[in-house]
């Protein structure tokens, strides 16, 4: 903001942050196109900043991401936060599960 121009102290983009992340989300979802009935969820780790960060992405059939989630940490409950808010936000009434092998 600075290189632009703007002076604004750190607190205030993080409370503008807060409070306009969960509305951008509740838009984005909202113009997001309904992906088919069978998507697959995938996890791979990324460097963002010299520091290694966890991904977790579904995408549906036709390569479109439905939605992400990145982490610090790679645990089991980080996984399944982010399957079980996906299968919710989708509505899916069958849910089949496949496994990739590695």
């Amino acid at each position: 903001m600075t290189e632009r121009g703007i002076k604004i102290d750190h607190s205030t983009l993080n409370r503008r942050v807060v409070h306009y992340a969960p509305k951008l989300e509740k838009t984005f979802h909202k113009e997001k196109t309904r992906p088919g009935d069978r998507w697959i969820m995938d996890e791979t780790y990324l460097n963002v900043k010299d520091q290694w960060r966890y991904y977790y992405r579904a995408v549906d059939k036709e390569g479109n991401t439905i939605d992400f989630r990145l982490t610090a940490k790679r645990d089991t409950k980080a996984a399944l936060r982010f399957f079980n808010k996906t299968v919710l936000m989708l509505f899916t009434s069958n849910v089949r599960f496949a496994t990739k092998p590695h």
